[in-house]
């Protein structure tokens, strides 16, 4: 008699950055076309991949508890296997297979052919596997990456360590992935990379971003690119009329600084002293009509002073950045920052953290307010879960999971892009409402 092979049933957790995403929708898209059955909850799955975060203190301690968590379903539940896979897997894993013999395997980053070839018991098919991504975001949007680890020295990001020297794709290859994404039903595509500004320098010969955005702005069906992760120190200037004149590339950048201080800036080893950092934003915000910006911050980093926090608080004011983000600095061992001593006290950092979201506050209401009465184009995203009447959806100044939210009264259908009249605003939210002058439907695109 022979014995019926059991059908794996295999759930995906996807920890960190969106990059990790993108590998996330990759594995599944792999296992999902060798016929291997994707399950929504844990508690389903026989196998569970657990892709991972090792970027700072708290990501890394999210991913331990995770990982725990899962492991309990072996006892309480149906579950098989439990694989490990991404970045901090990729920086710990001699030290973890010994810590947690409940994982049966540890995997690294990009490590598909090696997942999928364990799941499946088969080898790995040889087409490329970015095309056969299966998206873990709504349909309408999805992430483009451009290239892979990051060959930049800043001394507080242990990036380098899990993901290696950068590596661009070609343009061909990222031009080709965009069409099959909108072919598919996306409308906007977010690019992104560990510093997307670098793109193609290790290409031979040498690519640059704008070549690769000018070519992404003329697939037509796409309606939003929104650029991400762009470093201060590299961005050219050629980009600047691509933003000018693009017909689908947004004005929106995200563009993290990390600080104001020259002193801190050059610890960092970030390239840009402050007057340099002033200069670019400016001129950026005096070129491109309608620029929006955001960035990230880091506090407390070692040797930062009253009068460096000082420095950092009114270049913020001065500024006026539309988006931020601030995280308080932890240290990442094998940096150089953790050659520094981390003489800033946590109730200090704390401290410096609330005073700037409580500026970043100020800025976004005021910012917020300015648009009440103004019609502005809007992605709707999803129905509100709080109310069936409501819609929530981003303006083009808006990224998902990270930037604010329009609330929209009325129903619309998810992916359509509708022009409506802001009618209030809070510090971190649009609420929108009247007849759209345009609706564009998905209908059934597959």
């Amino acid at each position: 008699m022979i014995t019926p092979v059991e059908t794996k049933k295999v759930h995906i957790i996807s920890l960190g950055c969106v990059k990790n995403t993108v590998d996330s929708e990759i594995i599944a898209g792999g296992l999902e076309s060798a016929g291997i059955e994707l399950v929504e909850e844990p508690e389903d799955a026989s196998t569970i991949i657990i892709n991972t975060c090792g970027f700072i203190g708290d990501a890394k301690q999210e991913s331990v508890e995770v990982i725990l968590e899962a492991a309990q379903l072996k006892t309480d539940g149906q579950l098989k296997e439990l694989l490990v896979a991404g970045c901090l897997s990729a920086r710990y894993k001699k030290e973890l297979t010994i810590e947690m013999p409940e994982v049966d395997k540890f995997f690294v980053t990009e490590d598909f052919r090696n997942i999928f070839e364990y799941i499946a018991s088969k080898p790995h098919l040889a087409d490329d596997p970015d095309h056969r991504r299966k998206l873990l975001t709504p349909r309408h949007y999805a992430y483009l990456k451009i290239s892979e680890g990051c060959d930049n020295v800043c001394s507080f990001c242990a990036i380098p360590l899990m993901r290696g020297k950068q590596r661009s794709r070609e343009v061909d290859s990222l031009v080709s992935e965009a069409k099959s994404l909108v072919a598919r039903g996306v409308r906007e595509m977010m690019v992104i990379g560990q510093d997307t500004t670098t793109y193609g320098w290790d290409l031979k010969p040498k690519r640059y971003l704008h070549e690769l955005l000018t070519e992404l702005d003329e697939i037509e069906g796409l309606d939003w690119i929104r650029l991400h992760y762009a470093h201060p120190s590299h961005f050219s200037r050629k980009l600047i009329p691509i933003f000018k004149n693009a017909k689908r590339i947004l004005p929106y950048l995200d563009i993290p600084v990390q600080h104001a201080s020259t002193n801190m800036l050059t610890s960092m080893k970030r390239g840009l002293d402050a007057d340099g950092l002033r200069r670019l934003l400016l001129e950026l915000r005096q070129e491109i009509p309608h620029l929006k910006l955001r960035t990230s911050v880091i506090v407390g980093f070692p040797g930062e002073t009253d009068d460096d926090f000082d420095i950092l608080l009114n270049f913020l004011e001065e500024i006026q950045f539309d988006r931020l983000g601030v995280f308080t600095y932890s240290e990442e061992e094998d940096t150089s920052g953790a050659d520094l001593e981390d003489d800033v006290p946590t109730e200090v950092k704390i401290q410096r953290m609330d005073a700037v979201m409580d500026l970043q506050h100020s800025i976004a209401f005021n910012n917020n307010q300015a648009l009440i009465g103004q019609e502005l184009d809007i992605i709707i995203d999803s129905p509100d879960p709080d109310d069936d009447q409501q819609m929530l959806g981003r303006t083009i100044w808006d990224a998902p999971e990270i930037d604010q939210q329009v609330i929209v009264s009325g129903v619309y259908e998810p992916g359509s892009i509708v022009k409506l009249k802001i009618d209030d605003a809070g510090a971190y939210e649009l609420y929108a409402s009247g007849q759209a002058d345009t609706f564009i439907p998905l209908g059934d695109i597959n």
